[in-house]
């Protein structure tokens, strides 16, 4: 016999059972009435409130798609129905929903759950996200094996407004009306400016146009039209776009293949229930959209009344919604770079600045607060950010693009063809570089070094502290030669009084930080700190270090590398980037020089292990990956 915890309020007795806790898969709420999927509703709103607020993570957009998770579980056949969650942060209610309720307080805690969807992590997660704009792509892609294997399965994709504003989204659509699968698409619309209709007409309205019977009448109407002669037809085929138009401003999807549903009222379960079974069980031909309304933060007083409707939070107090964020004097290298991005742009009216939707991530919201008519926010669009850039820079602009490390490869293509080849001066400043905490390998800066430095004409630096970030800043604002990049990591910097200003620095001259006579250490980024521990400490075994920062990846200091292989027997190049970055820079130019040849220097690389490393604090990240003093100490040992 199974024995059950029973927890005790502070009255001594057991809390009544809610109908949360009767549900511990999908299939368990599929014998539930309507009244009581709407318990399930406020309970579940509750239960991810309750586990956010002890762990942080984002908030506000699975307090939106709450009555939609609910209604999607209930009416679908999950996980033989495919279930595919847009980006992923609004999936810590679907997580609570499919047997991950005992282990929702670990999301984004080592070794805990991930804060996004994970293949790996449950059969109710049929496709990994963590960048936006790819479930109708991957949708579409399963509904045609499912297809080709003649198998009977719906696959239903949620997508938000913002992800949509992707090109990736509108080519998938594109493809999905051509290919006329069976698929679903629900429109998570919580920020375009289409008002819900309201009242019992239009719930009227929504259902008809889902159920059966209209289905069966306007297929037999679209057969009638077909004999008719051709203005006619035409005419008839407008009129009832124009008609259904009328019920939620459909037509834009009509013309891309898709059967238009909506706006619904996304927290109503009287409106979502009807019209998911009516398209479960009558399912029109080829693709479907349904338009679902929905508030971010819905439920959550503090989370509703926030101007970011608690997106992305610390732990926070229930009650209050206030954030338990730890306080300290220091800032971080976004708003370092915000703030020197600014100050620059105060003595050039020529800077620009261009985010994809993060102007709060990447701090150009402080830019914009000076300068609202020079910042651009493209939405999420990569791939038109760094175009867009480009044709500012031909035009003699200076854009600065600042873009997320793993964001800008998205925008690759656009980097190789649009830039790089025309040799045009666009600014790229790499946020996040690095491994980034909680949010693990999907948002790890983990390859632009590798991926920017084997292109022509780029120019590569990495900050080692918040002075040199400002310092880079200045020297891209004043550099025209072509594509310059330089990245910093998430957080903190390392304490520094900062200048109004930062420093021009000369194109490929890195610096010697500490002079020694035994080895020397080669830093590129913000692992310097970390070299210089490893220096004081092996001081204390006699063993004398060199710490160089190097500053450029390309082009290489090749006088200061030639400096320190001609004076120590040991050179160490430590990198937050993966293999095939800095340290293989290094080594190509010692090889071609010919400096390995003699064998009187030993050279070692340390850089980012050649896994993805899953989510944990950034500290246990890089002792795991073994960056940290207490490991270039033992490389050194180990070498010497």
């Amino acid at each position: 016999m199974s024995m059950k915890t029973v927890h005790k309020n502070n009255t001594g007795h057991a809390p009544a059972e809610t109908v949360l806790d009767r549900i511990h898969e999908p299939m368990d709420m599929r014998c539930l009435s309507d009244e009581e999927l709407q318990q399930l509703a406020d309970d579940l709103r509750r239960e991810t409130i309750s586990a956010v607020s002890q762990t942080g993570g984002h908030l506000g957009a699975g307090l939106g798609v709450v009555e939609l998770t609910v209604a999607l579980h209930a009416v679908f056949n999950t996980p033989d129905d495919k279930l595919i969650w847009d980006v992923g942060h609004q999936c810590y209610p679907h997580k609570i929903l499919t047997g991950r309720r005992d282990r929702i307080h670990t999301i984004r805690q080592g070794e805990g759950l991930s804060g996004f969807t994970k293949r790996s992590e449950s059969v109710y997660d049929p496709f990994g996200a963590a960048h936006s704009s790819t479930s109708i792509s991957a949708g579409l892609g399963m509904a045609v094996a499912r297809d080709l294997k003649e198998e009977d399965r719906h696959v239903i994709c949620v997508i938000g407004d913002g992800a949509m504003s992707a090109g990736m989204a509108y080519e998938a659509m594109n493809n999905a009306g051509e290919l006329k699968s069976r698929l679903i698409v629900i429109l998570n619309d919580n920020n375009m400016s289409i008002a819900p209709p309201v009242g019992a007409m239009s719930k009227y309205l929504t259902g008809l146009v889902s159920s059966k019977p209209y289905l069966s009448a306007r297929d037999a109407a679209k057969k009638m039209v077909d004999i008719l002669p051709a203005p006619l037809k035409h005419a008839a085929r407008r009129a009832e776009e124009t008609a259904r138009s009328a019920l939620g401003g459909g037509t834009m999807f009509e013309e891309m293949g898709f059967y238009y549903i909506g706006p619904v009222d996304g927290h109503d379960l009287a409106q979502i229930l009807p019209v998911l079974r009516n398209v479960r069980d009558n399912h029109p031909e080829g693709p479907v959209l349904i338009h679902a309304i929905t508030q971010k933060g819905k439920g959550y007083a503090p989370a509703e009344n926030a101007s970011d409707k608690m997106h992305g939070v610390a732990k926070f107090d229930i009650v209050s919604g206030t954030q338990h964020k730890p306080k300290s004097l220091i800032p971080t290298y976004t708003k370092v770079f915000a703030k020197s991005l600014t100050e620059e742009a105060r003595h050039d009216d020529h800077i620009v600045a261009i985010t994809a939707a993060m102007p709060d991530g990447t701090g150009l919201d402080i830019f914009a607060d000076t300068f609202p008519e020079r910042m651009f926010d493209v939405g999420i669009a990569e791939q038109h950010a760094v175009t867009f850039a480009a044709g500012l820079a031909a035009e003699g602009m200076k854009p600065f693009a600042a873009i997320y490390s793993t964001f800008l490869q998205r925008g690759y293509d656009q980097v190789v063809h649009d830039v790089a080849i025309q040799n045009l001066p666009v600014r790229f400043a790499l946020d996040r570089a690095g491994l980034v905490g909680a949010d693990g390998c999907t948002h790890a800066g983990s390859f632009d070094t590798a991926f920017l430095g084997c292109l022509p004409n780029m120019v590569l630096m990495a900050a080692s502290n918040e002075h040199e970030l400002m310092s880079m800043v200045r020297t891209a604002a004043d550099y025209n030669e072509g594509p310059i990049a330089f990245r910093y990591p998430r957080g903190e910097g390392v304490g520094l009084d900062l200048p109004a200003r930062g420093d021009l620095l000369e194109i490929g001259k890195g610096r010697i930080v500490r002079q020694g006579a035994d080895v020397a250490i080669l830093s590129y980024g913000a692992r310097l700190e970390e070299c210089l521990k490893a220096a004081q400490w092996l001081e204390t075994k006699n063993i004398s270090l060199t710490v160089a920062d190097a500053r450029f990846a390309k082009p290489l200091d090749t006088a200061l590398i030639d400096q320190l292989v001609a004076h120590h027997s040991l050179l160490v190049t430590i990198e937050e980037g993966s293999t095939g970055g800095f340290g293989s820079y290094v080594l190509e130019y010692l090889s071609t020089s010919g400096a390995l040849d003699h064998g009187k220097i030993k050279v070692r690389t340390l850089h980012l292990p050649d896994v993805f490393q899953d989510h944990h604090t950034p500290d246990t990240q890089y002792d795991e990956a073994g960056l940290t003093a207490s490991h270039i100490v033992q490389k050194i040992l180990a070498s010497l």
